[in-house]
């Protein structure tokens, strides 16, 4: 049982520090990202149904994200 438990444990705190797929990522995950909450997420969702991301830096065209916020989250995103 207890390698069981350390086995759990390992694989959800590597999903703590796993990158968030700008495409595939839920609400859920998006809003996990320091600075982008609930009404960001869904932008971002809204955002990625017509235009795939390509580059994590297309993030800043979603309204209320710029360079600054990128930067702070840049290092968790992935494509």
């Amino acid at each position: 049982m207890k390698i069981i438990t350390s086995i759990v444990t390992l694989l959800l705190s590597a999903q703590l520090f796993a990158a968030v797929n700008l495409n595939t990522a839920s609400a859920m995950e998006l809003a996990t990202l320091p600075g982008i909450g609930e009404n960001t997420a869904a932008k971002i969702i809204d955002y990625r149904k017509e235009h795939r991301f390509k580059d994590a830096r297309e993030i800043m065209n979603i309204k209320g994200i710029g360079e600054k916020k990128y930067d702070k989250i840049k290092s968790e995103l992935h494509i």
